[in-house]
């Protein structure tokens, strides 16, 4: 950190310090992120210091010719705030990025103009659910058994885990029985496949185990050179743990759950029969309500694509002066058709068509 200067009385002065409770700007720090540390904390920090973006959606650029550049101008901002989660989906050539709020796509669009010369478009908001496993699941390939391609052994079971665990990789087979380079290969892919459940949305939660392995050694024919056809390599292990996975995530099952917002309504007390009538066709759920003379105070849940909404009706509704308060609060099971997302990856939920996607990418000539 080169300089620090401190916020008071509508300007900033050049400070050796900023303590808690005041707002400063920092210089020098090029490698920070949101949600970083700065400083030596008095207690262990909150792994959840920020709510989860809960909804997302597409950027257009306005010149085609632009995509190249807006994915890397994407991706410097995602380096700056990683919530803002960059998507990148190559089948339909489209960016999307995570939001906390309509208002963040004009930051983001304004951004893009200003920093980088891009002129871009938003395609409609939607939620960004999650995927909980409904029970464990397990499935295993064995090398040399069809219809396994791959010289690799892989066995996995999954389990659920209580919200905010993450997830947890152990293994329970003997760390020696193959190098621990593949024991890293399917713990990072199947950390990275979990992003996409079987509706297309994020596990965030859950116990993988790993319950077989098995590889073949270095061999060669006569005095040639090692032979990558006969040999197990780290690639037979990344490319086979999406489909051991996905084998076991449907005997598991999944419940998608939506975000839910906790709101508060300060509003005027005269206007809380039109006001309950909006609510309950936004699907929310008031849950109590406080007067004060002619002020009403109303807090309850409601889906966080329904907050949009609310806050669009609520001027008309009160007159204009109702005050909205709402932040993420929890995810629940959806009720209804089950929202599904377009996947991004190579599917491992088809067999036929991952395998031949990926085989005709091992095919295709590497650049030098």
């Amino acid at each position: 950190m080169t300089a620090i200067s401190v916020f008071a009385d509508g300007s900033d002065t050049r400070r050796a310090s900023v303590s808690a409770g005041q707002i400063g700007k920092l210089w020098g720090l090029a490698e920070v992120q949101v949600g970083d540390a700065i400083g030596t904390p008095r207690r262990p920090p909150n792994r959840h210091q920020f709510a989860p973006p809960t909804l997302e959606t597409v950027v257009v650029p306005r010149d085609p010719r632009d995509r190249g550049a807006l994915r890397a101008a994407l991706a410097q901002l995602a380096e700056q705030d990683p919530l803002i989660n960059v998507r990148q989906d190559d089948v339909r050539q489209e960016i999307s990025v995570s939001l906390f709020g309509e208002v963040q796509k004009e930051v983001i669009g304004a951004t893009l103009a200003a920093d980088f010369g891009l002129a871009v478009s938003f395609r409609e908001t939607t939620t960004v659910c999650v995927e909980r496993l409904a029970g464990p699941g397990a499935a295993a390939e064995r090398l040399g058994e069809a219809p396994n391609p791959f010289l690799a052994t892989i066995g996995l079971r999954v389990e659920p885990a209580a919200v905010g665990a993450g997830v947890r990789f152990r293994i329970e087979v003997e760390l020696g029985s193959m190098p621990l380079a593949f024991f890293r290969a399917v713990e990072d892919t199947a950390r990275e496949t979990l992003r996409q459940g079987l509706h297309g949305w994020e596990i965030p939660d859950c116990t993988i185990a790993m319950t077989h392995s098995g590889y073949l050694g270095k061999h060669s024919l006569g005095h040639q050179r090692f032979n990558k056809s006969m040999s197990s390599t780290g690639e037979d292990y990344r490319k086979l743990t999406p489909l051991v996975l996905a084998s076991a995530l449907r005997q598991a099952g999944t419940v998608v759950c939506e975000p839910v917002h906790r709101f508060r309504l300060d509003v005027p007390a005269d206007t809380l029969g039109p006001l309950l009538a909006a609510l309950t066709r936004l699907h929310a759920v008031p849950l109590s309500q406080v007067t004060h003379g002619r002020a009403l105070a109303l807090e309850g849940d409601i889906p966080a694509a329904r907050v949009h909404g609310l806050r669009q009706e609520l001027p008309a509704l009160t007159r204009g002066e109702g005050v909205m308060e709402c932040a993420f609060d929890r995810y629940e099971p959806v009720t209804g058709v089950v929202p599904t997302r377009p996947r991004t990856d190579d599917n491992p939920l088809n067999r036929e068509e991952y395998l031949q996607r990926v085989t005709r990418r091992a095919r295709e000539p590497q650049p030098r």
